[in-house]
């Protein structure tokens, strides 16, 4: 389970980096930026504990 969060939070992040660079997408782009931030860090914590 852990890594298929790590997973859904790297193709977020690289779905952010080519909507930010690429064209303008609206709020969407941050959204996911955020998500994926998140699960970063649920990832992070849970590897800790």
């Amino acid at each position: 389970m852990g890594n298929l969060l790590y997973i859904i939070a790297v193709i977020l992040i690289i779905g952010w980096a080519i909507g930010f660079f690429g064209y303008a997408a609206g709020g969407i782009i941050h959204i996911l930026l955020v998500i994926a931030i998140v699960l970063i860090l649920l990832r992070v914590i849970r590897r800790e504990a």
